[in-house]
C-alpha cells in the first residue's frame, strides 16, 4: 500500500468525523482533493440524511419503558397498549431502512457525498464502489472482550456460525414483550419486556453522549482502497466501463448520505449496465464477502452471479476472500440491491468473526491490517477489468 494512501488515512482518522460535523465535511473535501489529484474527476456533492440511530431508538425504547411502567400499574392501558406497539414497530422499521417515521419528525441535516468518476461517462457499462467517510461513536456495548471469551472457550460454535447474532433482536424484543404482556394481562411478561427497554435505553444514551471513534478500519480502509485503486486505474486505464467511486456521508446514523446518491444517480444508471460493490471496514485480518444482510429480516443482495463473480477474481489475483457470512447490521448496499442493482459487500473480520475495533478508540490507522487493505484493492481492480472485459453479465 502506497505510503501517500496510508499518510491520508493517518490524517482523517485524526478528524472527528461524527455524521453531519465539521469534520465529516472537512475529510470528505480532503479525500476529493487526493482522489483528483489521482486523476479522477470529482464532485463533493450536498447531501442530507435523517438523525437517527441512538436518539430516535432510544427514545423509542424509553417509550417502551414508561408504557411498561403504567401497564404494570394497571394505568391507561389501551394507551399503554397503542404506544407499545408504536415503539416496536418504529424500532423495526428504522433498523429495516423502512418508512422512518420518526426520523420524519426532525428537519433533515447536511451531509456531504464525494462522488469520483473514472473513465468516460458516456461507457456502456458502469461499476459503483461504495464507501463512507463519517465515523461512529463509541459506547460500552461494543466493548468486545465477552465476544472474544466466548470465541476462545466455544471455537466450534463460532466456526459453524455464518450468520451474525441478531442483536437489534433484542432491542425490539423489549417493547413486543411489553406488548404481550399488555395485551394477555400477563404481569411477567410488562416486567420483563420493561427492564429490557430500560437498559437498552440506557444503553443508547451511553452510545448518544460517546466520543466518536477514529473509525481507521470502520470506514477509512474503505477509502484507501477507493484513493489505490484510482491510482491504479489511472496508470493502466480500463476501455468500456466507467468507475464511480462514491464515500457517502452519514452512513453511521444507519444509512444517510445514501439515499441523496440514490435520488440524484439511480435515474440514469442502467440496472442490466450498472453493478455496485460496497466497501466497509476492510482492515481486520481476513477478507470477507458478504451473501446478505438484515437488522430484523435477512436479505441477500441482489443477483447472486456478480457475488460469484467478484470471488472467481479474488481467486484469480491470489486475494483470499472468505465467503457465506451475512450480517445483522446495516450497510449502504442495501439501498442498492432493493433498487434491483447486482450488489456485493466486502468486509473483513478477525478469528472470531468479529469487526476488529468495531465502534471503538482502539479503531486507529496503527492497528489497521494493510495487507486486508491490499487484497480488497486487487478485488476491486480485477472486477472492474473483468467487467470492461467481458459483456456475460450484461
Amino acid at each position: 500500500m502506497p505510503a501517500s494512501v496510508r499518510e491520508l488515512l493517518e490524517h482523517l482518522a485524526s478528524l472527528p468525523r461524527a455524521p453531519g460535523s465539521p469534520g465529516e465535511a472537512e475529510a470528505a473535501q480532503l479525500f476529493a482533493d487526493r482522489l483528483a489529484t489521482a486523476g479522477a474527476d470529482v464532485e463533493v456533492e450536498s447531501a442530507i440524511f435523517q438523525e437517527g440511530y441512538a436518539g430516535p431508538i432510544g427514545a423509542l425504547c424509553g417509550l417502551a419503558t414508561l408504557t411498561g411502567l403504567l401497564g404494570r400499574r394497571g394505568r391507561r392501558r389501551r394507551l399503554s397498549t397503542a404506544v407499545a406497539a408504536l415503539a416496536a414497530v418504529g424500532i423495526a422499521d428504522d433498523v429495516s431502512n423502512g418508512a422512518r417515521f420518526v426520523r420524519g419528525l426532525r428537519a433533515p441535516r447536511a451531509t456531504q457525498n464525494v462522488v469520483a468518476r473514472i473513465g468516460a461517462p458516456e461507457a456502456e457499462r458502469t461499476l459503483v464502489i461504495l464507501a463512507h467517510h463519517d465515523a461512529a461513536p463509541t459506547g460500552r456495548v461494543f466493548d468486545d472482550r465477552a465476544q472474544h471469551w466466548a470465541g476462545q472457550r466455544f471455537t466450534g460454535i463460532i466456526e459453524r456460525m455464518d450468520t451474525g447474532l441478531p442483536l437489534w433482536w433484542a432491542v425490539l424484543a423489549g417493547p413486543l414483550l411489553t406488548l404481550a404482556g399488555l395485551l394477555s394481562g400477563r404481569r411477567r411478561l410488562i416486567t420483563f419486556g420493561t427492564i429490557l427497554s430500560a437498559l437498552d435505553t440506557a444503553a443508547f444514551a451511553d452510545i448518544a453522549t460517546s466520543p466518536t471513534v477514529p473509525g481507521a478500519n470502520d470506514n477509512l480502509s474503505a477509502l484507501a482502497v477507493q484513493l489505490a485503486l484510482a491510482e491504479r486505474l489511472r496508470a493502466e486505464p480500463v476501455a468500456g466501463l466507467s468507475v464511480l467511486l462514491v464515500s457517502c456521508g452519514a452512513e453511521e446514523v444507519i444509512q444517510g448520505g445514501i439515499y441523496s446518491f440514490a435520488a440524484r444517480h439511480f435515474p440514469t444508471l442502467d440496472r442490466s449496465r450498472t453493478w455496485v460493490l460496497n466497501l466497509d471496514t476492510v482492515g481486520s485480518p481476513e477478507l470477507v464477502l458478504l451473501e446478505g444482510e438484515g437488522a430484523i429480516v435477512m436479505e441477500d443482495y441482489h443477483h447472486r452471479p456478480f457475488r460469484d463473480l467478484v470471488c472467481r477474481v479474488a481467486d484469480t489475483a491470489g486475494a483470499p476472500i472468505r465467503r457465506g457470512l451475512r450480517a445483522r447490521n446495516s450497510t449502504d448496499a442495501v439501498i442498492a440491491s432493493r433498487a434491483g442493482y447486482p450488489t456485493a459487500t466486502l468486509v473483513s473480520v478477525d478469528r472470531f468473526k468479529a469487526l476488529s475495533n468495531y465502534h471503538q478508540l482502539s479503531d486507529t490507522a496503527a492497528n489497521v491490517h494493510w495487507r486486508t487493505v491490499a487484497h480488497a484493492v486487487l478485488v476491486c481492480e480485477q472486477v472492474a477489468r473483468e467487467l470492461a472485459a467481458n459483456l456475460w453479465l450484461s
